[in-house]
């Protein structure tokens, strides 16, 4: 179906006034009536803000702050763009790091200068006719109904269009691998392999080793991608992961700093090396990856107070306090409204005075820090929280840090990796065993509510176990077990009672977040056909 541009909202960004006539120009010969120009990154996001766009052609080299990946960034990240919109870069420069930094990020397609009138009509109307003949699916995630995407995929393949079989099976794949059902992703992945040899199939491959637990397997892979093509940056990033979740976080750094060699535009990239590099002590390279992310920073959604604090850490540790100020300095000029950043300040200025011996104006800042917690506490990131919990212990103010850690520990139970790191944290600087007690104390606590919850629903009074629930989910709410519970008590509940489309719709909410806190496929999956069959009864 071609594009009628009469219809579409579009948004040309370039800073060079002659550029933006001539997209104008071009378009208005094809049609067009809705054209807005920004001369800016800045500019750009202002107008996404306020109105929503169908097309939007930007350059990458925007002179001043914001490039077009920066902007393509934060329009993702802040859902500014419409799920059937069209992002196209627009750019004279073909160098591997500008590639390599699109790529996290994806536009729909790129355009190089110079251009002709039937080029660009032809990126659009090749995007357009993606958009449209992937609507439902991509619809159906855009609202986190990975399910119904899934079956959406089905259906279109189908339909048997030899054109598009491989990108709707890559995509079958990957909703696959993020509802759990990795042994549905291995198979595609397999049949395609048996087909040719595909890049993204070997590496889907590698990350269902991965997910299944075959780590060694899933090293192999992931390497033997990166010797074949040295710049396939998401088998770096697939083995630095693998590398951390069995403990080799040596490996990690390494792997990781040989991608951000290729590709040192990525900030996301920066900050997790600078935060693994920190973790095993390497030093050069945590201030090298700090250092690049706070210049990356500096125009992106991406910015954040806890890289100034991490650098400024990394001076400490390498005796140099005084720099540490600079940074500290900066940091505070930088961030000057953030509630988290003025904390992120105090903190720092606690272990500064501290290591030039100032105990005075080391206590002034524990004090602000205090006072800071108390007032926002919980709005605080997890990590600062606990970072405060350290600060609390080692001031002598254990029973603050006993309510932070309890907190810590009920509202992330399901989270591995930062439950781990709660337990290091104590057995470094409270004592061994400490952390573990907390944990069987709160797990203890979940099983109760958990009990009277189902004991509830076994005696037949579904409000009151409904109810139980509710309230554990407002203090616990990625806890897996309650919110399993939750959805069969509703689902339960709405086939014994009068069709309720409030019901079907909180049901399935809890669904989708199931699967965002990794509830299993093998848990869910029926209870999504349940759920399914009573929709279809209710809306045949």
């Amino acid at each position: 179906m071609a594009i009628n541009l009469a219809s579409k909202k579009i948004l040309v960004v370039d800073d060079q006034a002659i550029m933006r006539e001539t997209f104008k120009h071009i378009l208005g010969s094809f049609g067009a009536r809705f054209i807005v120009e920004a001369e800016s990154g800045i500019s750009a996001m202002t107008a996404m803000r306020i109105d929503r766009f169908d097309i939007v052609l930007c350059d990458y080299n925007l002179l001043r702050g914001k490039n077009g990946q920066q902007v393509l960034e934060e329009a993702k990240y802040l859902k500014l763009l419409p799920v059937h919109a069209i992002f196209i870069m627009v750019t004279c420069e073909q160098s591997q790091q500008m590639v390599l930094s699109a790529i996290d990020n994806k536009p729909d397609d790129y355009l190089i200068k110079p251009f002709n009138p039937q080029q660009l009509l032809s990126r659009i109307q090749r995007c357009h006719a993606r958009k449209q003949y992937l609507a439902g699916i991509e619809n159906e995630m855009d609202n986190g109904n990975l399910y119904q995407a899934i079956q959406c995929c089905k259906q279109l393949l189908q339909q048997n269009d030899k054109k598009m079989r491989l990108p709707l099976l890559k995509l079958h794949a990957e909703l696959a691998l993020k509802v759990g059902d990795f042994k549905t992703a291995e198979a595609i992945y397999q049949d395609i392999l048996e087909e040719r040899e595909l890049p993204w199939a070997r590496l889907g491959l590698g990350t269902t080793a991965f997910f299944l637990g075959y780590h060694d397997q899933a090293v192999k892979t992931f390497q033997a991608l990166i010797e074949q093509h040295p710049v396939m940056m998401e088998a770096y990033d697939w083995l630095v992961k693998t590398y951390e979740l069995m403990g080799n976080h040596e490996h990690a750094v390494s792997s990781l700093n040989s991608a951000v060699t290729l590709s040192p535009l990525s900030i996301l990239r920066q900050k997790k090396l600078a935060l693994l590099a920190e973790k095993t002590e390497n030093l050069p390279v945590a201030k090298k990856a700090y250092t690049a992310t706070i210049k990356l920073g500096k125009n992106s959604i991406h910015r954040s107070s806890s890289d100034y604090s991490g650098l400024a850490n990394i001076y400490l540790k390498s005796n140099a306090a005084n720099e540490a100020l600079k940074i500290l300095y900066e940091l505070n000029q930088q961030f000057r409204d953030d509630p988290e950043a003025k904390l992120r300040s105090a903190l720092l200025e606690i272990e500064i005075h501290q290591a030039k011996g100032n105990k005075t104006m080391a206590q002034q800042a524990y004090g602000r820090a205090f006072k800071l917690n108390e007032q926002f506490d919980k709005q605080l990131s997890k990590e600062l929280r606990l970072e405060m919990a350290k600060t609390f212990y080692l001031n002598g103010n254990n029973g603050i840090c006993d309510e932070i850690l309890n907190d810590l520990i009920k509202t992330n139970i399901d989270d591995n990796l930062f439950i781990k790191n709660i337990v290091t944290l104590c057995d470094t600087i409270i004592g061994e065993n400490y952390a573990e007690t907390l944990l069987q104390q709160i797990k203890k606590e979940l099983v109760d509510i958990n009990n009277t919850g189902v004991r509830l629903f076994q005696e037949g009074n579904i409000k009151g176990a409904l109810a139980v629930f509710e309230q554990a989910i407002i203090k616990i709410p990625d806890n897996q077990t309650i919110i399993l519970n939750m959805i069969k008590i509703i689902i339960h509940d709405i086939k014994t009672s009068k069709p309720d489309p409030e019901k079907i719709m909180s049901a399935q909410s809890y669904i989708n977040k199931a699967i965002q806190v990794g509830i299993s496929h093998n848990q869910i999956s029926g209870l999504q056909t349940e759920l399914n069959t009573i929709q279809y009864k209710t809306h045949p």
